[in-house]
């Protein structure tokens, strides 16, 4: 082991003097010319909420409909797309790309509104339980309804938007249903 001896105050007070030459000419830095940002923090969330009353109960019912504000884009048929909150869309394009294997999938074909609801959230729930990441959903481009029109289509983007458990959606590639089917990206159980 070395041993270091003090180091006596003259040549502490030579390397302070060496300093002080060596920086006599520094200016300093002229400030940066930018903006703090600040940030809104997010807003709180309830751990609990208080359980509703009959009016509140019916409202909360209309607003999971079968027709929810953001099928408005669907009218001209337009692809079906929808991702949390939180979530990249890096993940849309994985999902299009096939980064996910498609696990199980469910056909819809000829069924009316309310047995393919049923149907659905069933699915769902058997996908969520058996640990599933990536199903599909066939819902048909509707050339068999009234009016040529995509009712399931429109429908089913509502149901899968209701529901926690899907994180994402989008317009199956073509040789897994185009424009007649959907794959669902879910929430991974623990």
């Amino acid at each position: 082991m070395k041993r270091t001896q003090p180091r006596s105050a003259s040549v502490e007070s030579e390397e302070k003097e060496l300093l002080r030459a060596a920086l006599a000419d520094v200016q300093p830095l002229a400030p940066a010319n930018r903006a703090s940002l600040i940030r809104p923090k997010p807003h709180p969330r309830a751990a609990k909420q208080v359980p509703l009353g009959g009016d509140e109960q019916e409202i909360l019912g209309d607003t999971l409909s079968d027709s929810p504000a953001w099928q408005q884009g669907l009218e001209n048929g337009e692809e079906l797309l929808f991702r949390r909150d939180g979530l990249s869309q890096k993940h849309i394009r994985k999902l299009r790309r096939g980064h996910w294997k498609v696990q199980d999938h469910l056909d819809l074909h000829g069924l009316i509104a309310t047995e393919a609801r049923a149907l659905t959230a069933a699915f769902l729930a058997h996908a969520i339980r058996n640990g599933l990441r990536c199903v599909r959903i066939v819902h048909g481009k509707g050339l068999s309804s009234p009016n040529r029109e995509p009712v399931l289509k429109k429908k089913l983007s509502g149901w899968l938007a209701q529901r926690d458990e899907v994180l994402a959606y989008c317009q199956a590639p073509q040789p897994e249903g185009g424009g007649g089917a959907v794959l669902v990206l879910l929430r991974a159980t623990k």
